[in-house]
């Protein structure tokens, strides 16, 4: 089992799918590059926000990822 990313993009749209996910009861892991690039010391210019979820909760939290794809 491993961690599939669901969602690269800004970090408000990042933070509103991953309440949307864990309100489902799905655990999401969020990965802020900008954050981790400011500590070390330098800029980021890879995607913001990643959100990663759980393989096997895939087909559990895909109805809600579309729903959000369609609606942003």
């Amino acid at each position: 089992m491993g961690l599939m990313k669901v969602f690269s993009g800004s970090e408000i749209l990042a933070l509103a799918l991953k309440e949307k996910i864990e309100a489902i009861g799905v655990d999401v892991l969020l990965k802020d590059n900008i954050q981790s690039a400011r500590l070390a010391g330098f800029g980021s210019l890879s995607a913001a926000v990643e959100l990663f979820i759980q393989e096997t909760d895939f087909a559990k939290a895909n109805p809600v990822i579309e729903e959000f794809r369609l609606n942003i």
